[in-house]
């Protein structure tokens, strides 16, 4: 079953592509660029880039905004707060904080600049307690359980 999700072509979204699944196998659809022609982002520079769209997610669903393997391999160019969070209750334009690790990076109207899951999450509540439960590692922290 396909969970439908209602969203709103904005008006700098116009003519370009929905998010999509690059492949059948994707788990998280792209995000396209849509600024007015095009963005130089600078070495170390971070920029706030509209997706042209707004997303009315169900209670209980999320959307996480994460980074293209590619572009971040390729060109230095990441998701700053990775994943961004898109909660269920907010209606405004999706937006995705990139920053540059590498290079100066043009960056084009209609490019795949980030990914979008979307994911059920549940909503918790806290029970206090005197102590927990015991496991193998315990409070090992950092490290504790080794790098092979």
């Amino acid at each position: 079953m396909t969970l439908l999700i209602p969203v709103k072509i904005l008006e700098n979204g116009v003519g370009l592509d929905l998010p999509s699944y690059a492949t059948a196998g994707s788990a998280a659809m792209d995000l396209r660029a849509a600024i007015g022609g095009s963005l130089l982002l600078h070495r170390h520079e971070r920029a706030l880039v509209p997706a042209g769209i707004a997303i009315a997610l169900p209670v209980g669903y999320c959307a996480d905004i994460r980074s293209r393997s590619g572009l971040a391999h390729k060109n230095g160019i990441t998701v700053l707060n990775s994943p961004g969070t898109v909660d269920s209750d907010y209606r405004g334009e999706l937006k995705v904080l990139l920053v540059n690790f590498g290079d100066d990076f043009m960056i084009e109207r209609g490019m795949r600049i980030a990914q979008l899951l979307i994911s059920k999450y549940e909503s918790v509540g806290w029970e206090e307690a005197d102590s927990l439960e015991e496991t193998s590692r315990s409070s090992g922290g950092y490290g504790s359980t080794g790098i092979r």
